[in-house]
């Protein structure tokens, strides 16, 4: 860890100088800015981790809004009968449970059927859910009795963002992370190379969905009630997996590339059926134009930048 520290300790800098600016942000502007920040941290967090699995295995999950919603039914369930920091850290392991138990069930899949199966999860979980709420407890909604503020939320979705980018940037160069980007190439030559593909895949897929629930346990707390139908919105599962291939999931911060822009575009079309639009145009524009991402472009754009300038500096 120290050697790999090093090696990036201008970018670390910068990054850290980056967080300490937003984590001063919430004290300085309104109340409005401050939701839209989060919910930009919130994206960033859940992309960054879908790509952290999906885009190095190229195993295509339409997840995300299941685990999501696991998270907001463990803070709205758990959150009566412990403090709220601990009713977080419970649904994070939930969610790291429930995913590590189908994971080992369904990582065997792959291809179209992984991405059925992986979207069908969704579905499952939300009418498991609300035949419980409504058979069992007789009542469609959960009540969120918490008085956390806008900017604890916005802190805490900002940590979690960090951590989540930061994390999948050091996985990313280590002994872990190469296994994940082999068994994206060929699954059957990093068997073969004495990598435990299954360990591997499971492990980084519950990680993964850890995150994704850390998230929707935090950012149900602005609400004061949740069902069923809000908490396994779909949605978040398209969203999350455009703005990771918009921005490129190969690199560890492509994805926050992504999300920004899908961020801001939502708020603008906020109340209108103009995003879903914009989202469908995202994919279509992906696919036949840059299927790589944005990263690798304003990598390229700054590399030849950067050898210009150089280049210049040393002409006499």
């Amino acid at each position: 860890m120290p050697d790999i520290i090093d090696k990036n300790r201008g970018t670390l800098g910068l990054f850290a100088i980056v967080t300490i600016a937003l984590a001063l942000l919430p004290f300085v502007v309104s109340d409005y800015s401050i939701s839209f920040f989060y919910l930009m941290f919130a994206n960033i967090a859940l992309a960054t981790a879908w790509s952290f699995f999906s885009g190095a295995t190229r195993y295509i999950s339409l997840a995300t809004s299941a685990f999501y919603g696991i998270g907001v039914y463990a803070l709205a369930i758990s959150h009566q009968y412990m403090p709220i920091a601990i009713a977080l850290v419970l649904a994070a392991i939930i969610g790291f449970l429930v995913a590590a138990l189908v994971g080992l069930s369904t990582l065997r899949l792959r291809g179209v059927y992984f991405v059925i199966f992986t979207f069908g999860l969704t579905e499952l979980f939300h009418q498991v859910i609300n035949w419980w709420e409504i058979k069992i407890n007789h009542t469609a909604t959960r009540y969120i009795f918490s008085d956390v503020s806008n900017t604890t939320i916005y802190l805490t979705l900002l940590a979690v963002a960090v951590a989540t980018v930061v994390g999948s940037w050091y996985v990313s160069q280590s002994r872990l992370g190469y296994a994940l980007r082999a068994i994206g190439e060929d699954e059957t030559v990093a068997r073969h190379t004495g990598i435990n593909t299954t360990w591997v895949k499971v492990l980084c897929f519950a990680l993964s969905a850890a995150a994704m629930a850390l998230v929707g346990a935090v950012l149900v707390l602005r609400f004061p009630y949740i069902d069923a139908p809000t908490a396994f919105n779909s949605s978040w599962s398209f969203q999350v997996l455009i703005a990771a291939l918009l921005g490129g999931p190969g690199r560890y911060w492509g994805p926050m590339i992504g999300a920004i822009p899908l961020v801001v575009l939502s708020e603008i079309l906020a109340g209108t059926r103009y995003f879903s639009i914009i989202l469908g145009l995202c994919f279509v524009v992906i696919v036949y134009f840059i299927p790589g991402g944005l990263a690798p472009l304003i990598e390229r754009h700054w590399q030849s930048l950067w050898r210009r300038v150089r280049e210049k500096a040393f002409v006499p």
